[in-house]
């Protein structure tokens, strides 16, 4: 009998053995699965910005791993952390214009969390996020659920408690004087007014070696796949050609640059803000600009940029949700619409924190806020337009990205519509950029299916189409 025990317990000791060995090789295997970021893998994606502290009532990167699973709903694979550092406590600000050592009471003061851009440490996390260990696993929940993560990047300036304030003063811009300043607006000689931060001064050589300590720590130890860099054409380009590929010997880095500076795409970066198509969209909405502007800014771009370079597209962002207002506030009744054009167009599309929900909330910049959590039409509809984005290769917006090509119509003042085609997949943008119904003729033939509706449409060019005010229509080849 005891034989038969002992022969029992080996054996269980054994499927144990084995069942934990088979996890772990499983684990191993899920890892390993995710593939390096490619352009291949650019060209359908979705990018989502997440504002940590704003996200969930906790403000933690626990709250906002939880839901990452969710994010493969909407078609996201690329996750763009806002800057995730701790912050500095000097200078911090209050509000836009105020200090918090403009304000005398102390219980007043706690709730002033300050800028995240003014950054007291490039290698450590804000301990109000939670701990190193979360944000590892925010990076695993990321990329076991096939997304790439991207850190905020400010190279521009520190926090004024930042050590290399004492230690190294010589990374800094000075004044006349000798005191080292705030940043500087290189177009007029005056300061922005981000009086929170110290201007870093890439005259130093030693500070770049410093910086890219700094960046190379995120790729190396923790995994990182790119970097968000913030004002990135206020520092020399001749940086951003020295450092990426340095990053790019640890591993295949995205690199996204928050600005529309052509020379930043010669060598450095992949993808840059579209700053001044996103005001267009805006001005068209408020009626104060026209489909004629679109088409001026198409033809502008399509000259002045390389073939391969690409922008992002947005109708919110961090910037302009807290300064400039809300979707709703901006974009009115042409919200989908423009929400629509963003995913239609050569490009990636961005998905800013509370976006999804259709949040019509400015979320406060420098203290706790919240994003609000029920799911409504605006999630749906970037549920079908995040399919479209990762499935159609008439989507395809990076390097290698599906041809855009304007469609003539016999109302081009108030219908914009255009043709977007690679390998034999085709899609149409058709809408109507005006507040009044519109008719119009659209000269194209042949028969396709409303993505939305999935009803087939067979196009006449002698047939009179009547669209709504702001109604829109994306046609697919089938």
């Amino acid at each position: 009998m005891k034989i038969i025990q002992y022969a029992s317990l080996v054996l269980l000791s054994i499927l144990v053995l084995a069942s934990c060995q088979q996890k772990k090789e499983k684990k191993e295997v899920e890892s390993k699965a995710l593939e390096p970021i490619s352009n291949e893998i650019l060209e359908s994606a979705v990018i989502y910005e997440a504002n940590i502290r704003q996200y969930s009532p906790e403000g933690t990167f626990e709250a906002f791993t939880k839901d990452i699973p969710q994010l493969k709903e909407l078609g996201v694979k690329v996750i763009w952390l806002m800057p995730i550092y701790p912050i500095s406590m000097k200078n911090r600000k209050a509000t836009a214009d105020l200090s918090i050592e403009d304000i005398e009471d102390p219980k007043e003061k706690e709730k002033y969390l300050g800028s995240y851009y003014a950054i007291s440490d490039y290698t450590a996390v804000n301990p109000e996020f939670g701990t190193s260990e979360d944000f590892d696993k925010l990076v695993d929940t990321a990329h076991e659920n096939g997304m790439y993560v991207i850190l905020d990047w400010v190279a521009n300036h520190t926090g004024w408690d930042h050590e290399w304030i004492e230690k190294h003063p010589d990374y800094y811009h000075k004044d006349k004087e000798g005191n080292v300043t705030d940043p500087i607006n290189p177009d007029t000689g005056e300061s922005w007014g981000w009086t929170d931060v110290a201007h870093l001064n890439y005259e130093s050589d030693s500070l770049w070696t410093a910086m890219k300590d700094e960046m190379l720590y995120w790729v190396k130890e923790k995994n990182i796949d790119g970097f968000r860099c913030d004002v990135a054409g206020n520092v020399t380009t001749d940086f951003w050609n020295y450092v990426v590929p340095e990053l790019k010997k640890e591993k295949p880095v995205f690199m996204l640059a928050e600005s529309e500076d052509k020379d930043l795409f010669y060598e450095a970066f992949d993808m840059g803000y579209n700053w001044e198509g996103h005001h267009i969209i805006n001005e068209i909405a408020q009626g104060k600009m026209s489909v004629k502007n679109w088409d001026d800014y198409m033809a502008k771009i399509d000259t002045t940029y390389q073939n391969d370079d690409y922008l992002m597209n947005f109708i919110t962002n961090h910037d302009e949700n807290s300064w400039n207002g809300t979707v709703e506030e901006r974009l009115g009744e042409a919200s989908e619409t423009m929400l629509a054009f963003t995913y239609a167009l050569p490009g990636m599309p961005l998905i800013y924190s509370g976006q999804e929900y259709g949040m019509n909330h400015r979320l406060k910049f420098f203290e706790k806020d919240t994003i609000p959590k029920t799911k409504g039409e605006t999630w749906k509809t970037l549920e079908k337009l995040g399919a479209l984005k990762n499935n159609r290769k008439a989507m395809h917006g990076a390097k290698n990205a599906a041809s855009y090509k304007r469609l003539s119509t016999s109302n081009d003042e108030h219908i914009l519509a255009f043709q977007r085609e690679k390998d034999e997949d085709t899609l149409l943008f058709i809408a109507n950029f005006s507040n009044k119904k519109q008719e119009f003729k659209l000269s194209v033939s042949g028969n396709f299916v409303n993505y939305e509706s999935s009803n087939n449409l067979n196009l006449n060019p002698d047939e009179i189409h009547n669209f709504e005010a702001w109604e829109y229509k994306i046609l697919l080849s089938k």
